[in-house]
């Protein structure tokens, strides 16, 4: 029998960005459900299959509520998650309905499509400043990171000389090794949009606070949604940008076929969706009661770890998941949830990334890693999970 003290240490994530770790993998081959434990030192139930996910991603019975919040157990000790948990499950499942009530009308196909020639228009932007700085250069922040700050910010509503603030705030929210800079970050970005929100009812625009002032009457309540948007929306987009492009550099005939067709290159999208990063993007959560799955029993309180990524490399579902197939079909991958997690942005996400792809090899064709694919590594420390820096040359 495993004791507390033997649980294996998730740390999610991977050692090559691109392939499971082969802690993960053994994990997957023993259960469904491992007990693990987490990064924070406590202990939580690893979901490492697809079937088992799915079901638990539609299940009532998990949500962002525990009884004694502060000894809940963590996946990591952060504030802005932190904040995220309540007492009492039903106001949970409330908070996260009405927040989504909110935020989805924003994201619908019409409201998409309006938004593609402004992705269009700040995707060239940032690679005309992008290729003015000559190669080598850090892909990440110098074309992935402003083109999803540069398009949130179009959608939110933020004039383009605060979205530095943004970003600084968000970096001081992510640090795992600070929590008084994390609670530090929180307040200044939740400051900021509140104020922005106070503009916005004085001088509403085709935005989604303005459209957030004008269904919730409360600033102090809109500046949490808009954070938790920009939380799941920024780093998530330009880590796909960055790891998207080192698997078309791994594999140029797949990259060309993609680029000669729409079709093709929307097929690679989902491919890079569910492969470009091997377990690591994790949701925690906790049983509000007892659930049983996959021959264990979670009890209430127990914290639970979805891990999106790391289901995707499920030989179940997937015939050779760490081979990379831009026709790979089908392609049930769970890296944007599923159900009530699934996530609303997904429509503009995949657009953006599809709008990055075309532009940056249409326009440097040339475009390169400057190191092997498999010394690429993700930093630790940072709640997002991304890469901190790509260097490419063209």
């Amino acid at each position: 029998m495993v004791t507390s003290q033997e649980l294996p240490a998730y740390q999610g994530g991977s050692p090559s960005v691109l392939r499971l770790s082969p802690l993960l993998r053994d994990l997957q081959s023993r259960a469904p459900l491992c007990k693990v434990r987490t990064p924070a030192g406590d202990e939580g139930w690893l979901v490492t299959r697809h079937a088992e996910l799915k079901s638990l991603l539609h299940d009532e019975r998990l949500g962002r509520a525990h009884p004694d919040l502060a000894n809940a157990p963590r996946y990591v000790r952060n504030p802005f998650l932190d904040m995220l948990i309540v007492e009492d499950a039903e106001v949970a499942r409330k908070m996260h309905a009405e927040a989504r009530a909110l935020l989805t009308p924003n994201f619908s196909a019409r409201r998409v499509l309006g938004l593609m020639p402004k992705v269009e228009a700040v995707a060239e932007a940032t690679l005309a400043d992008f290729v003015a700085q000559g190669p080598p250069a850090d892909l990440h922040g110098g074309f992935s990171l402003p083109l999803s700050l540069g398009v949130l910010g179009e959608l939110l509503g933020v004039p383009a000389e605060d979205r530095g603030r943004l970003t600084a705030a968000l970096a001081r929210m992510g640090d795992l090794g600070d929590p008084e800079g994390g609670r530090r970050g929180q307040r200044e970005l939740f400051g900021y949009l509140e104020e922005l929100a106070v503009r916005k009812r004085a001088e509403p625009g085709d935005d989604v606070i303005s459209r957030l002032c004008a269904a919730e009457p409360s600033d102090a309540r809109i500046g949490p949604i808009a954070a938790g948007l920009l939380f799941a929306g920024l780093e998530s987009v330009a880590g796909h940008i960055d790891l998207g492009v080192v698997l078309f550099t791994l594999h140029p005939e797949q990259r060309d076929r993609a680029l000669a067709d729409p079709k093709v290159m929307a097929g690679a999208v989902e491919e890079i969706l569910r492969s470009a990063k091997a377990g690591g993007s994790v949701l925690p959560r906790y049983a509000t009661e007892d659930v049983e799955i996959g021959d264990v029993t979670i009890r209430t309180g127990e914290l639970v770890l979805l891990d999106f990524t790391l289901t995707n490399f499920d030989r179940r579902v997937f015939d050779d998941p760490e081979l990379f197939d831009i026709g790979r079909s089908p392609n049930p991958h769970l890296t944007f949830g599923h159900g009530m997690w699934h996530c609303i942005g997904a429509p503009l996400a995949r657009t953006q990334l599809k709008t990055a792809y075309t532009l940056l090899f249409s326009r440097l064709p040339g475009l390169r890693l400057t190191a092997p694919a498999d010394e690429i590594r993700v930093p630790g420390g940072q709640l997002s999970g991304g890469l901190a820096e790509l260097e490419v040359a063209w």
